[in-house]
């Protein structure tokens, strides 16, 4: 019997269970090494009506996310209501907070999807284009943070890991490159096999590409007026590129939902990268994950009706 494919295999569950623990381990420590009631100062600092801006651009960011997918779906000759896809997608962001990040809420937008009567294969293709798009978007901004990673790789080899660096990059022979390619290789047919609707209306992805831009454009401004507030700026060019290399990093399957994973790096690349504080790297982390839990919410109203399959009208 074959294992669905959104369905990650046992071990690798408690792989990522193990190391949503260690990545809460060592964010907990950061914390404590820098001082909760430092953290607590510069938050402090942010003006309560800024609050309600963020929360307002983390509010149209889930829509543009819930429109992304929405365009994708109905271009694909799917007859479904944006009120459904809207009740599908906040119910996915809420399942998303406990399931692996590298399927996150998916699974559940499909089995709601296949309870309103969709077709699945479609649906199933959807959920990957919806993916890879927002990575793509994601992609397009990554350039912005190159200047700011050579800098911390130079720190980096600079370093007493840099002997360890050296043999793992020896390690890797010339069989182990030449598997990878072709993983790379197969990927990318892959990719493109699950695409060809959408590719062949490349209007279609010019809109769900236009959705994610929107998304990202408010979680940038979230981060840069939240920045503002707590007198340490960054600018947006920079928020935009670090951000994205944070993205990619938590796309790693090492921690459910990226808990752990996100704010640690986060952390990190915004402290060394960005050149702000540590206080105010760890407060973003914190907001941010907070900002995300906050407007998920909305997906508990939703679930009865999805669980049994109820359609709007």
């Amino acid at each position: 019997m074959k294992s669905n494919a959104f369905t990650p295999p046992i071990k690798k569950y408690l792989l990522r269970f193990a190391g949503t623990l260690l990545s809460l381990f060592l964010l907990i420590y950061l914390f404590e090494k820098q001082g909760w009631n430092e953290i607590l100062v510069v938050i402090n600092q942010i003006p309560a009506w800024q609050f309600g801006v963020v929360l307002i651009l983390m509010l149209v960011s889930r829509m543009a996310v819930t429109l992304r997918w929405h365009s994708l779906l109905r271009s694909a000759g799917l007859k479904i209501q944006f009120r459904d896809t809207l009740r599908l997608t906040f119910g996915g962001l809420f399942a998303s907070n406990f399931l692996p990040t590298t399927i996150g809420g998916d699974v559940f937008r499909l089995a709601g999807a296949i309870q309103l009567q969709l077709d699945s294969a479609i649906c199933t293709a959807s959920l990957i284009a919806d993916r890879l798009i927002g990575m793509i978007g994601m992609a397009l901004v990554f350039p912005l943070s190159l200047p700011v990673l050579v800098n911390l790789w130079h720190t980096i080899i600079n370093t007493p890991f840099n002997n360890l660096l050296t043999q793992g990059m020896v390690a890797i022979d010339h069989t182990g490159l030449r598997k990878l390619v072709q993983r790379l290789q197969q990927y990318g047919k892959n990719t493109l096999t699950t695409l060809q609707y959408w590719i062949n209306h490349p209007l279609s992805l010019m809109y769900a590409l236009f959705f994610s831009i929107l998304h990202m454009a408010c979680l940038f401004s979230i981060i840069s007026i939240l920045l503002n507030g707590m007198q340490d700026p960054m600018p947006f060019w920079l928020i935009a590129g670090l951000w994205s290399v944070v993205y990619f990093i938590t796309q790693i399957p090492i921690s459910i939902n990226g808990y752990g994973l996100q704010e640690i790096a986060l952390t990190l690349i915004f402290a060394h990268g960005g050149g702000i504080s540590p206080q105010s790297s760890m407060s973003i982390a914190l907001l941010m994950r907070a900002l995300i839990m906050i407007t998920s919410l909305p997906g508990v109203f939703f679930l009865p009706g999805i669980i049994s399959g109820e359609k709007t009208v």
